[in-house]
């Protein structure tokens, strides 16, 4: 049950302003779209001033990790090269790699080849081929802050079909960062995204999607991309997540490896794409925290 706070009564974000102040408007608009039948966000998702720049020395190093891995990544690497170029500089740069050892994980990063979704884990034995096409999907700490972000390579000489997949992915991104806006809803975001892949032959994974980040590693809400306009959970200020569709040449359909438990496949065989933004909300639109 929610406490009532008073108008003279410190604000709940910790500015040490009075609530009137301060968020007392924001609850008052926020109320009453939660009046109206609308999902809302919880105060626990919505960030500070100060939380939001932890964030944002965290995506320093989770881009600077994508960045060195963009410099090295070639036909003949092993995808345990690029967890080793993503620990050392996420390390060197004072950050934690989040995937390690999260619920199990083995490794500092995810790396997913052609028809892998999501979850590729690195191995010495993995060796990046002419042709491929792989997401590099990137997760840091930094006291106690946490960004998250992934880019699509394309190895040497890509096939039409192939690099087609990833450009498009990047505009189903691109279109749904502009539907952020403060006020309107992530069904809004969702529905772009579904209806750019649909309109080049593609599909988007229905069981995985963008997720809040910051406080935690994932956080509300999860964001889906089979979504209506004007659904799913309200967009506010102050609120940061991720938006990473996963869009597949074929079958939406996908299977998880059984031997290990992380590694993702679509079901027919098809290549995958995957970009992954972190965003903030700010007051007039939103803000690109790592990419």
């Amino acid at each position: 049950m929610k406490m009532k706070i008073g108008r003279n009564d410190p604000c709940w974000c910790g500015s040490g302003r009075k609530y009137k102040q301060c968020h007392e408007a924001f609850d008052h608009k926020i109320a009453s779209f939660e009046r109206a039948g609308h999902i809302v966000p919880p105060h626990e998702i919505i960030k500070t001033p100060e939380q939001i720049a932890g964030i944002k020395e965290s995506a320093k190093i989770n881009i600077a990790c994508l960045d060195e891995v963009a410099e090295q990544i070639h036909a003949g690497m092993s995808t345990q090269e690029i967890d080793d170029i993503v620990y050392r500089v996420t390390t060197e740069m004072g950050g934690i790699p989040a995937p390690l050892n999260y619920e199990g994980f083995p490794k500092s990063v995810c790396t997913s080849i052609n028809d892998q979704v999501c979850h590729g884990i690195p191995s010495e034995d993995v060796i990046l081929q002419d042709g491929d096409i792989i997401n590099v999907d990137c997760s840091t700490i930094l006291n106690g802050y946490f960004s998250d972000s992934s880019r699509m390579f394309m190895i040497g000489d890509v096939s039409p079909e192939k690099r087609k997949l990833v450009e498009v992915t990047k505009e189903c991104v691109e279109l749904g960062l502009k539907e952020i806006k403060p006020w309107s809803f992530m069904g809004d975001v969702g529905a772009v995204v579904c209806q750019h892949a649909a309109e080049n032959g593609y599909t988007v994974v229905r069981e995985i999607g963008g997720h809040g980040c910051g406080l935690e590693f994932h956080e509300e809400p999860w964001i889906g991309y089979h979504t209506k306009p004007g659904t799913e959970m309200l967009i506010v200020p102050g609120m940061t997540f991720t938006i990473e569709p996963m869009v597949n040449a074929g079958t939406e359909r996908i299977y998880t490896d059984q031997e290990n438990g992380w590694e993702v496949y679509t079901l027919d065989g098809e290549p995958s794409a995957q970009w992954e933004y972190q965003v903030a909300v700010t007051e007039d639109g939103v803000e690109v925290l790592s990419y």
